[in-house]
């Protein structure tokens, strides 16, 4: 059964996002937009990366999986940092929650944010061309697994980072090439064969393939040998991130 102080955390994650729902959320909503606006009236009519598969459709589910993936990174990141800079994060370190507890509310926060982005962005875009449900399991699953994964990674950046311009650093060059190496403008199957190993080696790229079945149950990989490689990096993630809270690494100085 959950603690109250867990649940407090998490309202207070939750509501630290809330409180500026405009930058948190309406900000990358717009962002993706414009990505669709661009790329789909550059593109639509010239590519064709599934049959049948209009562009435009092709890329809404990889513009939702991507502000899924950085605004849940974003959320515990930003928090932790935050915390630390600040001092407050004491008060956190000080109550009687469990290492696996502090850590379940950061991500379960960095979850809601994600995908109560990822659906805006859905929201928004939806309308510009007709999409398929071919498998929605697959959708909620790869949302639920990526804002996880993402949020876990987030937790880790904040431990590590000691001022804001290194969890720039972690986001600009870790996060951001392999979200946008990761297939959500394309297919891999376009990129020469050096790339497209280079691909296959980046979560990220499993994480959007996976997502992407959902809708038109095709996709460059087997969504299952996604999963397993998604699930298997959350794991590892999520054992990463509860050792470091367990061994106070920059957190108690």
């Amino acid at each position: 059964m959950m603690s109250s102080g867990f649940r407090t955390l998490v309202y207070k994650e939750t509501l630290r996002f809330w409180k500026v729902a405009t930058q948190t959320v309406g900000a990358p909503v717009l962002t993706s937009m414009l990505y669709l606006l661009v790329f789909g009236h550059v593109l639509e009519g010239r590519v064709e990366v599934h049959p049948g598969v209009s562009y435009t459709a092709f890329l809404i589910p990889g513009l939702v999986m991507m502000s899924v993936l950085q605004n849940a990174f974003a959320n515990s990141s930003s928090s932790l940092i935050q915390s630390k800079i600040t001092g407050n994060l004491v008060f956190v370190l000080l109550t009687p929650l469990s290492h696996w507890e502090i850590f379940s509310a950061y991500v379960l926060a960095s979850i809601v944010r994600g995908l109560a982005v990822g659906f805006g962005v859905f929201a928004i875009t939806f309308w510009f061309t007709d999409l398929s449900f071919v498998a929605p399991l697959w959708i909620i699953v790869f949302a639920f697994l990526g804002a996880a994964m993402l949020g876990t990674m987030g937790l880790i950046a904040g431990i590590w980072a000691e001022k804001f311009d290194q969890l720039a650093a972690f986001q600009n060059f870790l996060i951001m090439p392999a979200t946008f190496l990761s297939g959500v403008f394309y297919s891999i199957h376009s990129l020469p064969a050096f790339w497209q190993t280079v691909s296959h080696l980046n979560p990220f790229f499993y994480m959007i393939d996976g997502f992407r079945y959902g809708f038109f149950g095709v996709s460059d990989v087997s969504p299952w040998i996604s999963l397993s490689i998604v699930g298997g990096f959350l794991v590892i993630l999520a054992f990463a991130s509860i050792r470091l809270l367990k061994s106070g690494y920059r957190l108690r100085h």
